[in-house]
């Protein structure tokens, strides 16, 4: 009944927020003054602030229409390489013959859509050939499409280096930094040709046993049973998922606010301001964070519980206990890629050392293969978003997949 309940507050709250977007472009007609007076800036703020705060359930789009290569602005089409139930492989292909190093980059699935890496895509397409995982929203795939558990995670990444062919390199940012690194073991122990040359983890938990955060005390502090009865529930009829057991993406952004509510209603109320002062350039950087951070998806039931008990819970690639399909997963196995682990000094999420854990499990890599940076100062979202990531991660990132190319 949880996501019934949800749903019948968003229907309900529909009719209002179409009436607040119909009302903004009419309070600026010249009968109501316009957005000239004190008076009317404020009531169109609050309209303005009302309709922004509403989740959707709708990927965003990329909208990467072209990008700087040298001294020329190069167009960039988003192509669909390969499609599963559960996910799309997306290129952003330019119009360049200029060759570059093939990356796949693994989006979490983790309540938002891929978008959420937009500006991680955006920096890296002038030096590399880009690749993401688009993974689709658990309530629009029908129950006939099955199951999906980190071991069809993982199977989705190896298909799909498979798909994009040797020589490729593999980066991940946050939840997914285990399934890469396990695929990337998978391949190496089978001496596949797809096995990345590079393999980049930015901020994601490795093992969680190092300084854990609150996200992992969370975890912890319950038994899984009480998660699958208290946080899973089955898509509405009215959708393609109709009847799938999902964890819903309003309880993931739910749980995510409540780390930093006070940050977000400061952060509501500055954008109050700004849109009555008419500050565009702030309000509008605002604007744009929370239409993508509102965007929320659903994750499958078996992937959400498995990823608690086994990432959080059990820390099973960290203590070598790790399986796909039943067979052992072995980090030691990787010899020949070069391996890159990023952290935020200020990261609330996955804290300092949780991703650096991954050198401890690659045995089998020399140290010229290894490299790891802190970025100071950056919190979760500052590793693959910002001024940080654009002026000091990046070049590292790009470093390490350039060389190893």
């Amino acid at each position: 009944m949880l996501y019934q309940a949800y749903q019948a507050h968003q229907d309900l709250m529909w009719s209002s927020r179409t009436l607040a977007r119909l009302a903004l472009p009419a309070l600026n007609l010249p009968w109501f003054g316009g957005f000239g007076t004190a008076t009317m800036r404020k009531l169109a703020a609050s309209y303005e602030v009302f309709s922004l705060a509403e989740l959707t359930h709708r990927r965003p789009d990329f909208d990467i229409r072209s990008v700087r290569v040298g001294r020329e602005d190069v167009p960039v089409h988003e192509e669909l390489v390969l499609e599963t139930p559960f996910a799309s492989l997306l290129r952003f292909r330019k119009e360049s013959d200029v060759p570059m190093p093939r990356v796949l980059l693994v989006a979490p699935l983790s309540g938002h859509f891929a978008t959420l890496l937009r500006d991680t895509v955006r920096t890296m397409l002038p030096e590399h050939d880009v690749y993401i995982t688009d993974w689709h929203n658990a309530r629009d795939i029908p129950v006939a499409a099955g199951r999906f558990g980190l071991d069809e995670y993982i199977d989705h990444l190896l298909l799909f280096m498979e798909e994009i062919g040797p020589g490729a390199h593999l980066m991940a940012i946050c939840q997914p930094c285990v399934p890469a690194l396990a695929a990337t073991a998978i391949l190496a122990e089978n001496d596949s040709p797809v096995t990345p040359r590079s393999l980049v983890l930015m901020a994601g938990p490795i093992d969680c046993r190092i300084n854990p955060t609150e996200v992992n005390e969370l975890a912890t502090s319950r038994p899984i049973g009480w998660f699958r009865r208290n946080l899973i529930t089955r898509v509405p009829l009215r959708y393609a998922g109709a009847n799938r057991d999902v964890y819903p993406g309003f309880l993931q952004l739910t749980a995510f606010m409540n780390m930093n509510l006070d940050r977000h209603v400061n952060s509501f109320r500055a954008l109050f301001n700004e849109l009555v002062e008419g500050d565009a350039e702030k309000a509008e950087s605002k604007r744009s964070f929370y239409e993508e951070y509102f965007a929320v998806s659903d994750l499958p039931a078996e992937f959400y519980l498995e990823t608690v008990q086994t990432v959080f819970q059990d820390y099973a690639l960290a203590k070598g206990e790790l399986t796909w399909h039943g067979r052992p997963v072995n980090p030691a196995a990787i010899r020949r890629t070069t391996l890159l682990t990023v952290e935020g000094e200020r990261d609330d999420i996955c804290s300092l050392g949780q991703t650096m854990a991954a050198h401890d499990l690659c045995t089998g890599l020399r140290r010229g293969l290894r490299n790891h940076f802190v970025q100071a100062d950056a919190g979760h979202y500052g590793v693959f978003n910002g001024k940080r990531w654009e002026q000091s991660i990046y070049p590292m990132v790009r470093d390490a997949i350039h060389i190893s190319d």
